[in-house]
């Protein structure tokens, strides 16, 4: 059996756990040592640390303070490991833990993060999916029940300062450019919330104030949220700093392409895991700027699809020009109003998109000026009939219970 070498107890704040951080910075020590060719588990917190309940009550989504995300395991430094290697991971197994056999869902209020949709669903929602094994399914959206594919939504190795450097100011030039925007372009080092794992004193204060948020992807990997990174996946993760410094977290039972709703996929605690070899030198021999990857071997097995299309004209009849995230935003857009026709409420169909393996793809991008999108539906995860017909949709939902709703304050 491998060794577990970091643990979570999830009756314990992540804040007492050393080998627990949540921000990218050089100078985090690495919480635990391995060789090439080592494998071992990490188990890991939900990305909230805990923060979302299983209950019928959103305000924990809408009351969650955001610059505590995410919190990840690691670093797992790899001996050997050198910058301009490449550090490859095998994902051998990943699963949820015994002791929480749920997951989440949400929608973060437009006032508290947002989301890819937040101008139509600007209120904090929620919904919670129960594990069988394989499948989940939730009591708040009835009528769909699917196999998930579980994956680290962020793993990623540590920056080197130059690196740090150039992620901070080139953000921060975005915040700029307009600050009082509601949700933020980006999101500022947060000093008074960061865990710099076993790093203390002032130390930890120097470090803290440019430690950079795990929210978005980067050069290193990070917060990618990749559904098809599961079980049986190889990562090529950039070395940047003596030891590669490897974390991982953000578990997701089951999303969509895109992670549309943000608080998004089915989000969890669980394990990892992971197996690490290095290929000195792998950056310049493969020119590799960031990671690459081979997918899962072990998908869903869905064949039946709905294929829905999106162009690069926005909600208000505004022609963009070969614009992708518009053209994906229309495809999202027309799903959900298919789906409402079935009895669905918007935040139900929205939570359907962000949680169940739907495909998304760019399918246009030279036919200017629409780009093209197209959101792939897969038919069989509905308890009854979605196809089109002459006889017209059945509304098999009506009077079921929704999402639970929180308010702004």
């Amino acid at each position: 059996m491998p060794e577990t070498l970091i643990k979570v107890d999830l009756a314990q704040s992540p804040y007492e756990n050393d080998g627990i951080h949540n921000r990218w910075h050089p100078d985090i020590p690495m919480a635990v040592w391995v060789k090439p060719g080592d494998d071992f588990v990490l188990e890991t917190y939900d990305w909230t640390g805990g923060a979302i309940k299983n209950d019928d009550d959103a305000s924990d989504v809408r009351d969650v303070d955001l610059s505590t995300v995410h919190f990840l395991s690691g670093p797992v430094g790899v001996e050997g490991a050198e910058p301009g290697d490449l550090l490859v991971v095998d994902l051998l197994d990943i699963g949820a833990k015994d002791d929480s056999l749920w997951g989440f869902n949400g929608f973060f209020s437009k006032k508290n993060g947002g989301g890819f949709l937040t101008e139509h669903f600007p209120l904090a929602q929620k919904s919670i999916w129960d594990f069988e094994g394989m499948f989940t399914s939730s009591r708040h959206i009835p009528g769909v029940r699917f196999a998930g594919l579980i994956h680290p939504g962020l793993i990623g190795c540590l920056p080197d300062q130059a690196l740090l450097d150039k992620w901070n100011q080139r953000e921060q030039a975005l915040i700029d450019s307009d600050p009082e925007r509601v949700p933020p372009l980006a999101n500022p080092p947060a000093a008074k919330t960061a865990h710099m794992g076993k790093l203390k004193g002032a130390e930890r204060e120097r470090a803290a104030a440019t430690g950079a948020r795990t929210v978005p992807p980067r050069e290193h990997g990070g917060n990618c949220d990749i559904k098809d990174l599961s079980r049986g996946s190889r990562v090529f993760f950039p070395v940047y700093v003596a030891g590669g410094g490897l974390s991982v977290g953000d578990l997701h039972f089951s999303q969509g392409d895109g992670e549309i709703t943000f608080c998004g996929a089915i989000e969890m605690a669980g394990w990892v895991h992971m197996r690490v070899s290095l290929i000195k030198g792998g950056m310049d021999k493969y020119g590799i700027r960031n990671p690459i990857f081979k997918p899962s071997p072990i998908t869903p097995n869905y064949k039946d699809y709905l294929i829905f299309e999106g162009i690069s004209v926005d909600e208000g009849g505004k022609q963009h020009y070969l614009d992708v995230h518009i053209a994906y935003r229309q495809a999202c857009l027309n799903a959900i109003e298919y789906l409402k026709k079935f009895g669905y409420s918007g935040a139900q169909a929205y939570s359907i998109l962000g949680t169940a393996p739907v495909q998304g793809h760019i399918s246009g991008v030279v036919d200017i000026p629409n780009a093209c999108a197209t959101l792939w539906l897969p038919t069989e995860i509905f308890e009854f009939d979605i196809q089109p017909s002459a006889s017209g949709p059945v509304k098999h939902l009506k009077g079921n219970i929704d999402m639970p709703i929180a308010p702004d304050r």
